[in-house]
């Protein structure tokens, strides 16, 4: 499927369809079982026309399985869940069980990962306030076996139908996401920002969104490690901004009668282009 969208607003890359699915595509590319990835890295390679898979043995990191939708990955994080409660805010090294697991996994974890792991990534301000990011993120278990990653240009609606779509912004093109996502709706919080990892924004938030009777969009890459991760594959200044598959038809369709077609937009583009 074309986007129209992409067209007009003439993004570098590739809008990205995630799909459920009990089919596996051939010759996508996957984690290694119980490896760790970044799902970012995923997203990048859909966007320039590569096709990627992920199952609830597969998906590269423990928010990233979460992201994806395959549960509480977080309990299976080293020290569990509250290992991962002081691993986001102040660092195991504050944790006495949180020290020994550090032990155990010197010489089979990263130097980089074990540094983080005990001085904190210091995203959360306590473990308290991680464990109510964690009660208050859309975790569920999708009902499929895997998660896909395709090029929107590559599904075939008649026979897929994504569950989201993901664009790759830059900040004068997601200005225009975010006036198109309101263009033809009542209320002024059509488009949201939720606090999460990267992959959870293009995931579980906008799915939840995706469930909802009148779905919203969803800006992401506002994840720190996720902007570094995917700094070499797709540059800088980039957000994805999701849309729920039913909200983006509606987007689509006003695309020929909206500011897209008129003056200001296409000055603001001219200008950004030269």
């Amino acid at each position: 499927m074309k986007s129209k969208i992409a067209k007009a607003i003439d993004l570098r890359y590739e809008p990205v369809g995630i799909l459920w699915t009990d089919t596996r595509p051939e010759g996508a590319a996957e984690f290694k079982e119980n490896k760790w990835g970044c799902v970012m890295w995923m997203l990048a390679r859909a966007a320039k026309g590569g096709v990627a898979v992920f199952t609830d043995k597969t998906y590269g990191c423990w928010g990233g399985g979460v992201g994806l939708g395959f549960g509480n990955r977080y309990v299976e994080f080293p020290g569990g869940e509250e290992g991962f409660c002081y691993f986001l805010s102040v660092g195991n090294n504050k944790w006495e069980p949180g020290k020994k697991v550090a032990e155990q996994m010197r010489g089979l974890a990263t130097d980089s990962f074990i540094e983080d792991f005990l001085e904190g990534e210091g995203y959360v301000k306590s473990p308290e306030l991680v464990k109510d990011f964690i009660e208050n993120l859309p975790i569920f278990q999708i009902p499929t076996k895997y998660v896909v990653f395709k090029a929107l240009k590559d599904i075939h609606t008649e026979e897929e139908i994504p569950v989201v779509v993901v664009f790759l912004a830059y900040p004068d093109e997601l200005s225009a996401l975010v006036v198109l996502a309101n263009y033809g709706r009542k209320g002024v919080d059509n488009v949201i920002i939720p606090f999460g990892a990267g992959c959870q924004t293009i995931g579980i938030f906008p799915y939840r969104e995706a469930m909802s009777q009148n779905p919203r969009a969803v800006i992401g890459l506002t994840d720190i490690s996720s902007r570094l991760y995917t700094r070499k594959q797709l540059g800088d200044n980039l957000f994805s901004f999701t849309v729920p598959w039913k909200m983006f038809l509606e987007m689509e369709d006003n695309v020929e009668e909206s500011f897209l077609n008129r003056r200001t937009w296409k000055a603001l583009r001219a200008k950004t282009l030269s």
